[in-house]
């Protein structure tokens, strides 16, 4: 269906339409069609255009800045990026996630599940319900959360209050709400006083009850439109997550499990700081983002997909259990082991939350969050890999320091990017499906940006590859004049 340009027709007899930029999404990219004179697509891409390198700009760094530094890589999941850090740069004082102090752990643990419940409550609530509650093509003033809080106002406040809820852990635990700190090398710096435990354990059950009801919604929603929502975007894929020692959901700590379409286990349980070993990845001259693929598998056929829908897809069972009774209500949408509907990642997605909410609960019982032993050490190491389950999908960070502990070289595999290649996939159905041949309007490029949406891509945090990409650095002075200009790979 999509042919090549380079092979089919030249660009320039063709139509070009370009959504520019992606709305209702973390970052900035694009998505362009090609078009004949028939309105047949010839190519649909997802391209980011947004250059960030923090991969270089943390080089010649200490690794104590780490975790603070790479949390402003982004506003909406900072936590996760400043747990991935801290979980490498333990590995650098030496310390592996077993040795970690038990009240070291749960707190990381305790903010963690804060911060995955606060982003998937922003991103259901305020980004994406208002495409399921009011339909794809329904009118552009009417998809956003204002309008969600006018016509179903219940709904629209739990997820305000939802994400406020997961807010206020993250305060409790790391002093702000975003861009806190808390972790350090080896452990974290305070812990939690009996009247912070007492505010969050004062509205948890409101919390659990709400994550209830927004399953109960999701689950509406998709089956009451099932054979639409199961082929709107689909495609099947290979499926990542991390799962514990005993195959139940992982998000903070575990080994990393690869599942295939059929629901085979192709790798299990994989030492994450070995991921070089099984994990490479392509750079392509169309966009900012990398597309990682598995080795052993090739690039053609190693792609794979991250996230909600991943892990629930890849685990065996979860542990709390309002969230294990809809994982096996969710799993029974289809004939398959495996849930390959994409707009089904909203459904995965608020499980989590659902799963999160029971999980702090637990852990505001467990008199470990209150605990003074907060810090060990070990025998400093050069190199250390921090993974951890992101609300996105696996967020890898690997650093290696020189004798005076500066960073020498890190890389960085962020969620979003692990779902580059499906993404571009999913958008390729939707134009073959929905757009083909038809005349292009706005509720129907809508639906290109429906199916990104429902990855939840933050695309800020995925641009880490510079590649043959065009990047062009200008300095202007006050008077708006260019006086020097800089080019790699422009023609």
């Amino acid at each position: 269906m999509y042919e090549h340009l380079e092979t089919a027709q030249s660009p320039e007899k063709l139509k070009r339409v370009v959504i520019d930029p992606v709305s209702r999404v973390e970052g900035h990219g694009k998505v362009t069609l090609l078009l004949d004179e028939d309105n047949h697509v010839k190519q649909a891409r997802l391209h980011i255009v947004e250059f960030r390198g923090f991969e270089r700009f943390i080089q010649g760094r200490p690794y104590w800045e780490l975790p603070v530094l790479v949390q402003r890589l982004c506003g909406i999941c900072p936590v996760s990026h400043h747990l991935a850090a801290a979980k490498a740069i333990d590995q650098l004082v030496g310390i592996d996630p077993e040795n970690l102090p038990p009240s070291a752990d749960k707190l990381r643990r305790l903010m963690h599940f804060g911060q995955t419940l606060q982003s998937h409550a922003l991103h259901f609530f305020h980004l994406a319900s208002p495409d399921l509650l009011f339909g794809f093509d329904s009118d552009v003033a009417k998809r956003n959360v204002i309008a969600v809080l006018g016509e179903f106002t219940e709904i629209g406040l739990q997820g305000v209050k939802l994400r406020k809820f997961g807010q206020e852990v993250i305060r409790m635990v790391s002093g702000k709400r975003i861009h806190g700190s808390s972790a350090i090398p080896g452990g974290v710096n305070k812990s939690l006083t009996k009247e912070e435990r007492d505010y969050l354990l004062a509205d948890v059950d409101q919390m659990i009850a709400w994550a209830e009801q927004s399953v109960a919604l999701i689950a509406k929603v998709h089956c009451s439109n099932k054979p639409y929502h199961d082929e709107f975007a689909t495609i099947k894929t290979n499926y990542m997550g991390m799962v514990g020692k005993d195959g139940s959901l992982e998000l903070y700590h575990g080994g990393l499990r690869l599942k295939n379409a059929e629901g085979n286990t192709l790798l299990d349980h994989i030492d994450y700081c070995k991921y070089n070993d099984y994990i490479h990845e392509e750079v392509r001259s169309w966009s900012y983002m990398k597309f990682p693929y598995f080795l052993s598998l090739g690039q053609q056929e190693g792609w794979y997909r991250v996230g909600p829908l991943a892990r629930i897809n890849v685990c065996d069972y979860i542990v709390t259990p309002k969230a294990e009774i809809a994982r096996q209500q969710l799993m029974t949408i289809t004939d398959e082991k495996m849930v390959h509907s994409t707009l089904a990642y909203h459904w995965a997605r608020l499980i989590e939350i659902l799963y999160c909410a029971e999980a702090i609960k637990d852990l505001l019982h467990d008199p470990d969050i209150m605990g003074s032993d907060l810090v060990a050490t070990g025998i400093k190491r050069h190199s250390g890999v921090g993974v951890i389950e992101a609300p996105r999908g696996t967020l890898f960070h690997h650093y290696e320091i020189d004798d005076n502990g500066i960073v020498t070289k890190a890389n960085l595999i962020v969620s979003t990017t692990s779902n580059n290649h499906a993404m571009n996939e999913s958008v390729r159905q939707v134009a073959a499906t929905y757009l083909d041949g038809l005349e292009i309007t706005e509720p129907l490029l809508n639906h290109l940006e429906v199916a990104i949406r429902a990855y939840d891509p933050c695309l800020s945090c995925a641009t880490h590859a510079l590649g043959k990409m065009p990047l062009e650095v200008e300095l202007v002075n006050a008077e708006g004049q260019v006086i020097n200009q800089v080019f790699k790979s422009s023609n």
